[in-house]
């Protein structure tokens, strides 16, 4: 009923710029916190960073002031903009929802399908 939709990734150089997008469409009553996650291999997924409704940003240590999260409520859509990005940066991102759907009003996590990011150091 919900699908997240990321695009964005690729690859890029060490001090290099990304920018990360992903759209929600489906049954959508109405989207409430969104995120984005990563997951390197051999460990586990983390919060990268996350915003409200409203607005309000929650970020990992390891990114501040280099990564900025933002979203388009008229857009459904939730962006990640990543600036001088590191080796230490490669990994699956995926972005995450907190959903209310017109599906018996029903508040669930969605997740994407993960977009690969891969900085050469």
């Amino acid at each position: 009923q919900v699908q997240l939709v990321e695009s964005g990734g690729g690859l890029v150089q060490a001090g290099g710029s990304l920018r990360l997008s992903c759209a929600a469409s489906g049954r959508i009553l109405r989207i409430h916190a969104m995120g984005w996650y990563r997951q390197a291999p051999g460990n586990e997924r983390e919060l990268v960073a996350r915003i409200t409704s409203g607005g309000s940003t929650n970020d990992a240590d390891f990114v501040k002031g280099r990564f900025t999260i933002s979203r388009d409520n008229a857009k459904n859509t939730v962006y990640l903009q990543m600036n001088s990005l590191k080796p230490e940066d490669t990994a699956v991102y995926y972005c995450n929802a907190d959903i209310t759907t017109w599906a018996n009003y029903r508040r669930d996590d969605y997740w994407g399908q993960g977009t690969q990011v891969t900085v050469s150091s």
